[in-house]
């Protein structure tokens, strides 16, 4: 994957240049703006901290040189010994401050007799005697220092003052404390704060070129850091792809335990719960559309239905309605001809009465609104019934029924359904019995199964047929179905009652007729 402008990788190194430089360059705005005087602040509270050690020795100094009677002895002045001006020097010159101790002005008239001590300093006392005696005569006696300006006044106690300055003879700006010790000797503290701007333009410079080569050293650290940082979001990005395009077979391999590895592992879930559910999402919408097409096709066999129920009752109607205006115009004189017309009437609504009852039969069965009624009865002994209303039917049609079976055959069913069955088998045979006009039922054991089989002889089914012959108002030959007066509503009922029976039924070609066959339950133990 390439790394373009929007990559991680490069705007995690852009928002570090612009954290780094951003934070450079407020460095560089506070040292401008705050360092000084901050420094400026310090010093003062620096100046006042050796102003304290200062006063503490020298308080110490006087107080040992009394006398036993009380008072200050001269010749054992509070005189500094050199390991004690070592020390504050080397503490005025730690802090940056150059400090001046002078006598007493109650002692003196000139301030250049004045001066006592003198620390931070390594030149001569003699050599700096002319600035100190400004410094000091300016506050001190009036007039007598004229180089320096003071400023303003920073900070006021009971023993000294602190004031921000600016000498013209130095051209130089310090922070100077003026005040007395506890002694009464005067002390004057000064420390240079010019240089402090000097050194913030350094700091600043500085700071400028650690920010240019730590931007450089942690760019170079980003590329390879960030890589591995990045590696798990392509990988993630990659399988996120894979999801997109419904490939569900990719996981996410975690590398650590971090972030990255807890989003993977949701991802590696996230893909199997949209397998999961894409795969019940297509068998919903596969069973939606069988749903569509079973109403589609529901609404197609209503229509052919009620089609199918017109197209039969028009013509028993038309009949019926034909011959009794005659009988009310009274066309026929005769008895006789009267008589067949109310025969003709009679026979066709008797063929409507039958329609009309294997219809609800078969609506009831389909809808399973007719219970089945199981029980065991004598199959032998209901074929038998069958055939025997029958026999007129055979001597009109001049057809041969044989059935061999002699000993009973008991099984579990509804045995009104089943007689139903054979009726609409054996009826269907005798309308299409030909050739040699022979009818064969038989009856074969097969385990806990019988299967009984009802055979004419005559022309077979056309094989385009054969599935089609089980569905309502179905007819294969039209003609001759219409001539015996057939509805196409047996077979029908047959594979209704075969269904709700939940038992196999069927119809084969041979080569001298057709066979339809069906079975049932031989013992109670072998129903479903």
């Amino acid at each position: 994957m390439k790394h373009g402008k929007h990559s991680v990788r490069v705007k995690m190194i852009v928002l570090t240049f612009a954290a780094i430089f951003g934070t450079v360059a407020l460095c560089v705005a506070l040292n401008n703006s705050l360092l000084v005087k901050y420094y400026e602040k310090s010093k003062q509270k620096t100046l006042g901290t050796v102003y304290e050690e200062i006063d503490r020795l020298m308080t110490t100094l006087s107080a040992g040189s009394m006398s036993a009677d009380g008072t200050n002895d001269e010749n054992e002045a509070d005189v500094l010994s050199e390991e004690q001006q070592l020390e504050l020097d080397i503490l005025c010159t730690k802090s940056n401050v150059t400090a001046v101790i002078g006598e007493n002005l109650s002692r003196v008239t000139n301030p250049r007799d004045m001066i006592k001590y003198y620390f931070g300093s390594r030149g001569e006392k003699d050599q700096d005697a002319g600035v100190i005696m400004d410094l000091i005569g300016d506050y001190y006696f009036p007039g007598f220092g004229q180089k320096v300006e003071r400023k303003e006044l920073e900070l006021a106690t009971e023993d000294y003052s602190i004031f921000s300055l600016y000498d013209s003879r130095m051209k130089s700006k310090y922070i100077e404390l003026v005040g007395f010790l506890r002694n009464g000797d005067i002390i004057l503290m000064r420390s240079n704060v010019e240089s402090m701007q000097e050194s913030v333009t350094v700091a600043n410079k500085f700071l400028i070129y650690a920010g240019l080569t730590s931007a450089f050293v942690i760019s170079v650290i980003m590329l390879f850091v960030g890589r591995r940082f990045t590696r798990p979001i392509l990988k993630l990005a990659e399988l996120s792809k894979e999801m997109s395009e419904l490939n569900f077979d990719v996981k996410y391999e975690a590398e650590s335990k971090d972030e990255f590895d807890t989003l993977g592992k949701s991802m590696n879930v996230l893909s199997e719960k949209l397998e999961r559910t894409i795969s019940e999402l297509k068998s919903a919408n596969n069973e939606l559309q069988v749903d569509i097409e079973r109403k589609t096709r529901a609404e197609e066999v209503r229509k052919e239905f009620l089609s199918n129920v017109t197209h039969e009752l028009k013509t028993p109607i038309a009949l019926i309605q034909g011959y009794a205006e005659g009988l009310k115009d009274n066309i026929n004189e005769s008895p006789e001809e009267r008589e067949f017309y109310c025969d003709v009437i009679i026979d066709e609504a008797a063929k409507m009465n039958t329609l009309v009852k294997k219809l609800l039969t078969l609506n009831q069965l389909e809808y399973g609104t007719a219970p089945l009624e199981f029980a065991r009865f004598d199959l032998t002994a209901v074929i038998r019934a069958v055939l025997d209303s029958t026999e007129i039917l055979a001597a009109q049609k001049e057809v041969s029924v044989s059935f061999s079976e002699t000993e009973p055959v008991y099984v579990w069913a509804d045995e009104y359904m089943v007689e139903e069955v054979l009726t609409n088998y054996i009826s269907n045979a005798f309308h299409h019995a030909d050739g040699e006009k022979r009818i064969e039922v038989n009856v074969v054991m097969n385990g806990d199964r019988v299967r009984i089989s009802v055979f004419n002889t005559g022309a077979q089914i056309p094989e385009e047929d054969i599935d089609n012959i089980w569905i309502k108002f179905y007819k294969v030959d039209k003609a001759r179905t219409r001539e015996y007066g057939g509805s196409g509503i047996g077979l029908s009922i047959v594979k209704a009652i075969m269904e709700a029976h939940n038992r196999s039924y069927g119809v084969k070609n041979h080569a001298s007729g057709v066979e339809f066959w069906f079975e049932l339950d031989h013992s109670a133990e072998s129903q479903n």
